[in-house]
């Protein structure tokens, strides 16, 4: 039987190894649907509740395998529903590869049904890599090239396949003009710099002065080379949310979070430092790092056009993290003053007592950075982690203690709604012999995590680790909004916005046959947990939580403070309970144990 151009895409995926294929189906690729069927679903076909999910666990998959994530879709609306999960794997440079349909080619350019300019469309989100499949003797090259582009340059690449191309007979590429052949595989190399550059690095870096080390997710395989260079330095080291894995957080000198949703103690070290090393991050937010002119600066990106962003470096290494560091390390001096790291080791300790005794304050009914606080000494140890955007995002980078294997992730760049349930779909079939958690907001899971816990349904009896978590932050508001509102605009709670309905998370999760909980009250939190890291089955654990606990940014300028007041003056309808959980979440900061 010959084969036609569906059936050579699902053959060379599979030669590139490529295992999962998370998609919706549509008769712009009813080619690759059938051919699927002849290959008896090699690679799987993963079938989401939407599109922009399928996107999202190709996203959750390509972070927490480190490998290539793909997705597929048919044309016009399926293609189009793709873009957001896209867009997120771009700007958090994740490699993931779209293989979308099209209309026949006979029919373009004739306003024919479906009929969307992918090219034009896709031309941003897929910059690197995107190109239409016009003749079989195209293939294997274009495939080839979206697979290596997307992983040399963690990025999306696309592939466009007109539906009447799928069924065409696939002929290679001949040995003739205007013929381009191909070749697998994804050649190994790791970039290092040159001596000269690694030697001014060093003289910046030994300068003795407070040097602070921030680490973004290109520093995770290099865990023991930033613990011996900070040890070295005597320096303190702050994460990047994406970077949140890549170093423990019991280390005494790890500040934790910067930036918004960060701490106290990272956003003192860049306050305080004269000296920076930042290590595989674009952390976006130049006024969380030290002022301009302040600190003499080093800077290592394994791309060379994310170098000399964010902050006036005066050495930029282009490197492998690991690799650079172990050259560069010989380099450093020993440091023999330790009050610098003293004095980040004694904020970091006071910063987890004030996480502690906020996580302690009472609120009605429960209070979510309990819920956290709580699951944080509770995780296993292979345990791979996603959090939702908005409020859960700041209990997750504030409250959780990550250490050794653990692994967790976000939408860092996008920082959309969304992908917090599908990560962790994601996860599971990249890991499934690993607990995973989502921590997600009310907000999200009504937009499509209840959806796609159908998903989660119809697939978890083949991991071998059933245990998926999905804990809902039910506090009926569109928390993070309603508070950027206040702190930003001045402005009271609009409720017709911000208002959501409350919705029985658990009970649906049940109606799947899943495990679900609701948690009404501060002494079932700890139980619910550990109940459902017992299960034999995913679990839906809903607290029920307070909306008016505030995600007080770690700066907390008298400006915001005036306009979060002004907003109580205009009459926020939750105005009482803001007050009293604000002051006493603030008044942590300044009980007996440590001052600022």
């Amino acid at each position: 039987m010959s084969t036609n151009v569906s059936d050579y895409i699902l053959q060379r995926l599979r030669e590139w190894d490529v295992e999962h294929v998370f998609a919706y189906p549509g008769d712009g690729i009813n080619g690759l649907l059938a051919a699927w069927g002849r290959a008896e679903n090699n690679p799987r076909f993963v079938q989401s509740r939407h599109e922009e999910m399928s996107a999202f666990e190709a996203v959750g998959y390509a972070k927490f395998s480190g490998r290539v994530g793909v997705c597929a879709a048919t044309s016009g609306p399926g293609a189009i529903h793709l873009l957001n999960g896209l867009y997120d794997a771009k700007l958090d440079h994740v490699p993931v590869v779209a293989i979308v349909g099209q209309t026949n080619r006979s029919a373009m350019g004739g306003s024919y049904q479906q009929e969307v300019d992918l090219i034009s469309l896709y031309k941003d989100v897929a910059s690197d890599f995107c190109e239409m499949v016009t003749v079989p003797e195209q293939l294997p090259n274009v495939l080839d090239r979206a697979l290596r582009t997307a992983l040399a340059r963690r990025s999306v690449t696309a592939l466009i396949v007109p539906a009447d191309v799928q069924e065409l007979d696939y002929s290679p590429p001949e040995h003739a003009f205007k013929m381009v052949p191909s070749s697998l595989g994804m050649p190994h190399s790791t970039a290092v710099p040159d001596d000269e550059d690694l030697r001014r690095a060093a003289d910046v870096l030994n300068s003795d002065g407070k040097t602070a080390v921030l680490i973004g997710q290109g520093a995770r395989g290099a865990r023991t080379e930033v613990t011996e260079v900070a040890e070295r330095l005597g320096a303190g080291v702050a994460k990047a949310l994406l970077g949140k894995d890549a170093l423990d957080d019991d280390l005494p000198y790890v500040t934790g979070a910067i930036g918004l949703l960060g701490t106290r103690p990272s956003y003192e070290m860049m306050r305080d430092c004269d000296t920076l090393l930042v290590i595989g991050s674009s952390f976006p937010y130049t006024q969380f790092l030290p002022e301009f002119g302040q600190a003499r600066a080093v800077q290592i990106d394994i791309d060379p056009h994310m170098v000399g962003l964010r902050y006036p470096f005066e050495v930029n290494l282009v490197g492998d993290a690991a690799r650079t560091l172990r050259r560069l390390l010989p380099l450093l001096e020993q440091t023999e003053d330790r009050a610098w790291q003293k004095t980040i080791e004694d904020n970091v300790a006071r910063w987890w007592e004030v996480m502690e005794r906020r996580a302690a304050v009472e609120a009605d009914p429960v209070n979510p950075e309990y819920v956290t606080h709580a699951l944080s000494g509770l995780l296993p140890d292979d345990v791979i982690l996603s959090s939702d955007s908005g409020s859960a995002a700041n209990w997750y980078a504030r409250h959780l203690r990550l250490r050794g294997a653990m692994r967790g992730s976000l939408s860092g760049t996008l920082a959309t709604m969304g992908p917090g349930v599908p990560y962790a779909i994601g996860a599971k079939f990249a890991h499934g012999d690993r607990p995973a958690i989502a921590l997600v907001g009310d907000g999200a899971m009504q937009m499509n995590g209840m959806a796609e816990l159908i998903t989660v349904a119809k697939y978890w009896r083949d991991w071998a680790d059933p245990r998926l978590i999905v804990a809902v932050f039910n506090n009926r508001d569109l928390n993070q909004v309603t508070w950027e509102m206040r702190a930003m605009e001045g402005a009271p709670q609009f409720l017709p916005s911000q208002s959501i309905p409350d919705v029985g998370y658990a009970d649906f999760a049940r109606s799947l046959g899943l495990a679900g909980m609701r948690v009404e009250k501060p002494d079932g939190v700890t139980g619910a947990w550990e109940a459902a890291l017992a299960a034999d089955r995913p679990c839906v654990l809903d607290f029920v939580t307070d909306p008016a606990v505030p995600p007080i940014p770690p700066h907390a300028t008298l400006d915001q403070i005036e306009a979060a007041a002004a907003s109580v003056l205009k009459g926020d309808s939750d105005r009482a309970a803001m007050i009293r959980q604000g002051f006493r979440a603030k008044v942590q900061e300044f009980l007996p144990g440590g001052h600022r």
